[in-house]
Order: structure tokens, then sequence, then C-alpha cells
């Protein structure tokens, strides 16, 4: 098993990483946990709790003999457009208030498939288009981005 204990800014390292894993949005959040990797190796991140992580975040053993690369896995979700940046704007809103992750673009809003919530969305003239693809919602409030 390869334990993770810290995270090292990629501007700060000339090595490729030694392995990849993707993860969804969720698993990201996830700093204390056991992931298998594709080739069978049992991976442990095990970083400060409240740790969570994004596209492209590199982590290191304590030993400093192996480096991971995590990845925004694809996974299934529903991307909202609009003829207007307001109706966007307003579809945040009120998806807001439902305390849902989302992704805020200024072109689109991306979260987890819902259908009480795409009904919604339709309801409101925004269109919506299932998809995968890697999801990278905005931190909460109070929480922070790294």
């Amino acid at each position: 098993m390869l334990i993770f204990t810290c995270k090292i800014d990629a501007a700060a390292t000339d090595r490729h990483p030694d392995l990849t894993l993707q993860l969804t949005a969720q698993d990201r959040t996830r700093s204390r946990h056991r992931f298998d990797h594709p080739n069978g190796t049992a991976l442990f991140l095990q970083l400060p709790r409240g740790s969570h992580f994004h596209d492209g975040d590199l982590l290191q053993t304590d030993d400093r003999q192996t480096i991971l690369k995590i990845e925004a896995k694809p996974e299934p979700l529903l991307t909202v457009t609009a003829d207007s940046p307001l109706a966007l704007l307003q579809a945040a809103y009120h998806l807001g208030n439902r305390h849902v992750p989302l992704e805020i673009t200024t072109d689109y809003l991306r979260l987890e498939p819902d259908p009480v919530l795409k009904d919604m969305l339709h309801h409101r003239g925004l269109r919506v288009v299932e998809e995968i693809a890697p999801f990278h919602p905005i931190a909460g409030a109070y929480k922070h981005s790294h």
C-alpha cells in the first residue's frame, strides 16, 4: 500500500507523476481514504482533514519516492445553458437555494443528475443536456479552496 501524506506544487518539481488516479468530484473531497489504482496498487490518502483535491494536484509519499497525480474523472452530469446571462444567473440562484454541488461558468452550469431539478430547469426555459464530463463544483462559501 502506498500512503500519500502531502500535496506538492507541480511547479516545484521536475519529476513526472508515477501514478495517475481519476476521482469523481465527491471522491476529491476525501482527504483520508483508501482507493484502488487500476493497476491493483492500494493507495491511501492521509492528508489533513478537510483537504480536497483539484484536477492536476500532485500528492507525494512521505519517503518522496512516489508522486500521484489527481485527475477529475468524467461522470454523469446535467449541463445547463441559457439564451441570456440573466437566465443562467437565475438558474444558479435557484439551484443554490437547493444546496446542490454546482459548477458555474459564464457559459453553462453543471450539476449531478436529478430528474426534479432537470424538470424545473426545463420549465424555466433553459436547455439541459445529459453528458459525461469532469465535474468541478465550486467550494462552499465557508470552505477553503485547497
